[in-house]
């Protein structure tokens, strides 16, 4: 379903004498992937198509302030990178479409009324994240066999996290786990979560990403290593800060297929007759030496199956 189709971009000549399409990209910036997605399709930039980025400097609180102003520059098409992005555009507009890139259970977080019909403004990509916290769990039950108790970090002002905190209760019961809840809602709360970690005897940590934490996943690391914890989150991007292992579709994958649904769009076709695509294809990154830091030895089985070792 990720793969890419070669498409005949709309006629140039005609977009000389019109507006080139205006798209805004509201949210994580994985600009060459993106830029590799459009140019598939036949897309360049001041070409044939106009794209901005808009960030938010990692402050989510910002984002409906920054949809607001993308709805009345009447942008064609908003790119949505998180949850925070898609739910802020939504709340702007019900008539510009929204594609969404890296969003969890948007159905749901009522996004979409469902994967296949979406039925209002917006498509785009899950990340399918519910369905993979038993995989990440079962894969620190892999490398620490007598794993009983395991941290869940969790930013609450996040759309979609407190039922992913739920989905892994649930799964960590079956794989004879006990989850510890911990919350963080700002940088300054990491330090007493991982002391609160430590005294609660948690064996490993789970974290569910935020433009929070994401922004803090170096630090996030580091601490992890400091109360030797072993650390797992869904991208390779926090593998390559730090962590131990990463589990997860990857984020550059998603962003250049993006740009299947703006060609889509831009062709005429509504949000709403374009089923919303899940992943297939998901990496497992190791860091060894990250793993050596903590003295901890992974299963060979682990090495052979990993997209990516990090020596």
């Amino acid at each position: 379903m990720m793969s890419l189709f070669l498409l005949v971009a709309p006629n140039v000549a005609a977009q000389q004498t019109a507006r080139l399409p205006r798209i805004a990209v509201l949210g994580p910036a994985y600009r060459d992937a993106f830029v590799e997605g459009l140019r598939q399709f036949g897309y360049v930039q001041g070409k044939n198509i106009d794209v901005e980025w808009v960030g938010s400097n990692e402050r989510s609180e910002r984002f409906p302030e920054l949809a607001a102003e993308l709805v009345q520059r009447k942008v064609d098409v908003i790119v949505a990178g998180n949850n925070p992005a898609v739910a802020a555009a939504q709340r702007a507009t019900t008539t510009i479409p929204i594609v969404m890139v890296i969003a969890t259970d948007p159905v749901r977080l009522g996004f979409v009324a469902s994967l296949a019909r979406p039925t209002g403004n917006i498509t785009g990509l899950s990340m399918q994240t519910p369905e993979l916290a038993g995989k990440r769990l079962q894969l620190l039950k892999d490398v620490i066999p007598n794993l009983t108790r395991v941290a869940v970090l969790w930013d609450p002002t996040e759309p979609g996290r407190k039922q992913l905190v739920e989905e892994a209760e649930v799964v960590a019961a079956g794989l004879g786990l006990q989850i510890q809840s911990f919350e963080v809602r700002r940088a300054a709360d990491l330090e007493g979560a991982f002391t609160a970690m430590v005294r609660g005897h948690a064996g490993a940590v789970v974290v569910f990403g935020s433009s929070l934490l994401f922004a803090q996943r170096a630090k996030i690391a580091e601490l992890a290593a400091r109360n030797r914890l072993p650390s797992i989150c869904t991208a390779r991007e926090w593998t390559d800060a730090g962590f131990v292992m990463s589990y997860g579709p990857s984020l550059n994958d998603l962003y250049r297929r993006a740009p299947y649904f703006i060609d889509r769009i831009l062709r005429g076709a509504k949000p709403a007759d374009l089923p919303v695509e899940q992943p297939t294809n998901f990496q497992l990154a190791i860091n060894l030496k990250a793993a050596r830091t903590l003295d901890l030895a992974i299963p060979s089985a682990l090495l052979v199956r990993a997209d990516e070792i990090i020596k």
